[in-house]
């Protein structure tokens, strides 16, 4: 199939690649015509384990290709993803200003039947606005066009986003038109499973669908780092009460690690998204606010726990270990990096950051104060103190001995808990995790 993925960032990149991996032939739409050419050349914007293989071996098979041309693109497509962004206004509400340019675009070009997917993360309506918008167009052109219009959101996992698209849990198609699923379900037999299904529904379905997900797992987090804090208080162990809750088979193990927040492209967005329907509609928000303040709080309590340590932090040297705001990517966007080393600078402490992949994002936004290591032993020198902040696997087995010769005091504070408290305090180390 022909298929279009208008924009090129995150979801379009990856979903348009997998899509080619599959034998279709699918073109990558973006107005920024740097992005274009670079990727025409195989350069990759994002770190995604995996994704700079596929783009190069499907560039090389000519099914894959980048362009800026929006009316060429959109007339020679059979299928169209629209996979631009939808930030969050300063109320929380999404911006859908993107989707709805995409949208008259596809109306003013289109010459022939298409289906029109929404990949990104919507509010409940937006088919049908997308729908309206689409018609006015054709309208206006005086054009007599079938066409449909569906919702299929994506659940990529940055660092796991080719695994993810290629081994689904799920796919979940909103459509109220028959010939759309058909087309669909033939378009997604490659990689659809008996016990991985394709789950077709109405589009206002499964665009709740993906706000309620990410909703659902960002709560357990802030669950887990609410209690947390009263294992602080009380001398108990969060992860040792994981271990417990996780056996519960209601229950299980995903998403009951306690740390210092989430972050990400998605969580924190769709939180604040969801509440912000909730409330659009007359109804309350509670559960969703308090999910998120949990989850800002819960950046925001290191450096206070650092303090008890080192009272005044002027003047001290912070070694930070983790910048994105997980691992295996190279995303900074709302990582607890970001407010952590804003408090160490307001603190007037110096700060060495180490990431294996998101040093250069970082450095975009922090001009100075901060010295960003080549490594993680380097970030060490003369350092007061360690936090780490992303539990990127090298971090999990350093040298222990040789991080002691290198910092000037003996403080890890672990925003992660990738350590167990007695075998690093027994190395000489005064320790502090989350919820231990």
């Amino acid at each position: 199939m022909k298929l279009l993925c208008i924009g090129s960032g995150y979801v379009g990149l990856v979903s348009g690649t997998c899509f080619a991996d599959l034998g279709n032939e699918v073109v990558c739409l973006d107005i920024d015509e740097k992005k274009i050419e670079s990727l025409s050349r195989g350069i990759i914007p994002i770190y995604e384990p995996g994704l700079k293989e596929l783009v190069d071996r499907n560039i090389k098979l000519g099914r894959l290709r980048f362009t800026s041309d929006s009316e060429k693109a959109i007339r020679e497509a059979d299928i169209i993803f629209i996979c631009v962004g939808t930030p969050p206004k300063p109320n929380g509400e999404a911006d859908m200003s993107f989707t709805y340019a995409a949208a008259e675009n596809i109306g003013r070009f289109m010459g022939s039947y298409k289906i029109i997917a929404n990949k990104s993360t919507v509010p409940v309506g937006t088919a049908e606005k997308v729908r309206k918008i689409i018609s006015e167009e054709l309208r206006k052109g005086k054009k007599n066009i079938e066409f449909d219009v569906v919702s299929n959101p994506e659940f990529l996992r940055e660092g796991a986003a080719v695994k993810d698209f290629q081994n689904p849990d799920r796919i979940i198609i909103g459509v109220s038109s028959d010939k759309a699923r058909d087309i669909l379900a033939r378009l997604y037999k490659p990689i659809s499973r008996a016990d991985k299904p394709i789950v077709f529904t109405t589009e206002k379905n499964a665009e709740l669908i993906k706000y309620a997900s990410n909703a659902m797992l960002a709560t357990r987090i802030s669950f887990m780092n609410e209690l947390s804090q009263l294992c602080e208080e009380m001398g108990a162990d969060i992860k040792a009460i994981a271990r417990g809750m996780a056996l519960d088979t209601r229950i299980g193990p995903r998403f009951l690690q306690a740390g210092c927040g989430y972050g990400g492209s998605c969580f924190p967005k769709d939180v604040k998204a969801l509440g912000q329907m909730l409330e659009q509609h007359g109804l309350t928000s509670n559960l969703m606010r308090t999910v998120d303040y949990i989850n800002e709080r819960q950046k925001r309590s290191l450096v206070p726990k650092l303090k008890k340590f080192l009272p005044k932090l002027d003047g001290k040297i912070i070694a930070i270990w983790g910048l994105s705001f997980k691992p295996r990517t190279d995303d900074i966007r709302e990582s607890p990096a970001l407010t952590v080393i804003d408090q160490l600078l307001k603190e007037d402490a110096q700060v060495r950051a180490y990431d294996p992949e998101a040093t250069e994002n970082a450095k975009q936004l922090f001009k100075k104060g901060v010295f960003f290591a080549n490594n993680s032993y380097e970030a060490l020198e003369g350092a007061d103190a360690l936090i780490i902040l992303t539990e990127w696997d090298e971090f999990r087995e350093p040298d222990f001995a040789r991080m002691k010769k290198l910092m000037k005091q003996h403080i890890i504070l672990d925003g992660r808990n990738i350590y167990e408290p007695a075998d690093i305090e027994k190395l000489g180390f005064n320790y502090k995790g989350v919820g231990r």
